[in-house]
């Protein structure tokens, strides 16, 4: 897997303009503990990509006591949409923000399910990979 370890404040300044304003107050390693990834009952435990804008990818997601790899092609908020309905956890993707940094793909979303919202970041060499990290920080934290 080819996840960016955050050294410094990237995640923070690539943030959506609103988020950057509704967490001012907060220093880079806060920033990440609210809104990275975090401990829940969802884990990627194994990433492949082709790399190519558009191309295939494999995911392997870990949920308590059993797991699930997902395959796709194009859009992986889409497939990992699916892939999370169908393991029990619907939700819904109200915001995206994706942005290139010197690092890596920073990638912000906005998650609703069963009424509850909240953000997800992450930050990946890989923009596919940073979705995917991006939507689990997002459900592991509504949970």
């Amino acid at each position: 897997m080819t996840t960016v370890i955050l050294e410094n404040d990237t995640l923070t300044t690539a943030a959506p303009r609103s988020l950057r304003t509704e967490c001012a107050e907060l220093s880079a390693a806060q920033f990440h503990d609210r809104y990275g990834e975090c401990a829940g009952p969802i884990r990627l435990a194994g990433w492949s990509s082709t790399g190519a804008r558009g191309g295939a990818f494999t995911a392997t997601l870990e949920f308590p006591g059993w797991s699930r790899s997902v395959v796709a092609a194009g859009n992986p908020i889409a497939a990992m949409t699916s892939a999370l309905y169908e393991a029990g956890y619907p939700v819904e993707i109200l915001r995206f923000h994706q942005r290139h940094t010197a690092v890596g793909t920073a990638t912000f979303v906005q998650c609703e399910s069963d009424g509850r919202r909240g953000w997800g970041a992450a930050l990946a060499t890989d923009g596919a990979e940073s979705s995917v990290r991006a939507m689990i920080a997002g459900v592991n934290r509504l949970g």
